[in-house]
């Protein structure tokens, strides 16, 4: 059935229980599991700041962003092992979080994308777009959701 499974977590309940479920299947028909964390992109004050104290708010702000990827990955990465699975962890950079997940998934040859949709309704969905709903758009891999 599957081989590789692309698994993007963000630190919500939601993508903690989509990452047991997933691992739950990888273990079903012996497929590997890949976790990633899209990291945020640092966005720059509009009134400037590109001196020295910005670069400084800048590696400060990536630090705390792989601590937190780091923190994200280790629960799944103890259930994987706890289970059997295979599973490696990778904190990808991407300006938007769809993006990097689809580019990751391609690159490492993942057969299926699982991930958790927050399953934004309404206006809220309307203004703030689901990058889920963006993975199903233009992955041209199957992508499971877990709600």
């Amino acid at each position: 059935m599957y081989q590789h499974i692309l698994l993007p977590i963000d630190g919500s309940d939601l993508s903690a229980a989509a990452a047991a479920q997933a691992i739950g299947l990888a273990q079903s028909c012996g497929a590997k599991i890949t976790v990633i964390h899209v990291l945020p992109a640092y966005l720059v004050s509009p009134f400037g700041g590109y001196g020295p104290e910005d670069e400084v708010a800048r590696k400060q702000f990536d630090e705390n962003a792989r601590k937190a990827a780091d923190g994200y990955f280790a629960p799944v990465l103890q259930l994987a092992q706890n289970t059997g699975v295979a599973c490696a962890a990778r904190a990808v950079a991407s300006e938007f979080a769809h993006d990097g997940i689809i580019r990751t998934a391609r690159e490492l040859g993942c057969d299926l994308i699982f991930m958790a949709s927050h399953g934004r309704r309404g206006i809220a969905g309307v203004l703030m777009g689901s990058e889920t709903q963006k993975v199903l758009t233009h992955s041209r891999i199957p992508v499971l959701v877990y709600r």
